[in-house]
């Protein structure tokens, strides 16, 4: 099983317009927005192999994580949102209520299951350290929402430097940090750099790729994925029924 996911901060929504365009052109298999706005996404996507429905997005920011999903592909078994540490950003200035959105799935042709995360991390004012204290929370909620599940974490991380320190954390913690090919962000001349990457446990990363620029300052990235097969977690039922065939 292979998965295509993109990840796109929509800019305050301004790019909220570019997502039929971008599931048309991609065919991705999973859309992960942060910076969005629940009420103005539209339902469903229209995309070469089948529609993407939207099955969830954070209730408590205005501008927040939403996924859309191929519902001919997956079956999304659990959505849950997740409050992390709060930088002083948000408690002051534009709270941020939720900034883990993530979905169990079911792979419905090959049975297996996994879990894909949408993620914002604190804005840059904020110090590195409370970032990766976020994303270290965050992969231990997905561990909750699937044990022993391959998970692939995308979004906005705000972290253009010192990538290596978290690269060497994530590599500690059982995860492989992946990066796209070029910069997904250049509005300014002073924070330019790869803001959107993924993290991910139980997957190999085939690319990372960023996409054209949109009227959004992120660029795109489109992630392609397939679970390891050492690490591969087999459904309940295709279990039952692997059983039943063995003990006929």
């Amino acid at each position: 099983m292979s998965v295509k996911i993109i990840s796109y901060n929509l800019r305050k929504n301004r790019a909220v317009r570019e997502l039929e365009s971008l599931a048309s052109d991609h065919g991705p298999d999973v859309l992960c927005l942060q910076e969005a706005d629940a009420v103005t996404l539209p339902a469903r996507l229209d995309a070469p192999g089948g529609a993407l429905r939207l099955v969830h997005a954070t209730e408590r920011n205005r501008l927040g994580l939403a996924m859309y999903v191929r519902d001919e592909q997956l079956h999304v078994q659990a959505a849950h949102t997740y409050e992390l540490k709060k930088s002083l950003h948000d408690r002051v200035l534009a709270p941020a209520h939720e900034r883990l959105l993530g979905v169990r799935l079911h792979d419905r042709g090959t049975g297996r299951d996994l879990v894909v995360a949408s993620f914002h991390a604190a804005p840059l004012t904020a110090l590195n350290s409370l970032r990766r204290a976020q994303i270290h929370a965050s992969l231990d909620q997905l561990r909750q929402l699937g044990p022993g599940l391959p998970a692939l974490m995308v979004g906005d991380f705000n972290y253009p430097v010192f990538q290596n320190r978290l690269d060497a954390e994530m590599r500690e913690a059982g995860y492989e940090l992946s990066i796209s090919d070029k910069r997904t962000y250049t509005r300014y001349k002073v924070f330019r750099g790869h803001f959107d990457f993924a993290t991910s446990a139980g997957f190999d990363i085939d690319r990372v790729r960023t996409l054209n620029r949109g009227t959004s300052d992120h660029l795109p990235i489109l992630v392609h994925a397939h679970p390891s097969l050492a690490t591969q977690a087999i459904a309940p039922e295709v279990l039952q029924t692997e059983r039943a065939h063995s003990v006929a």
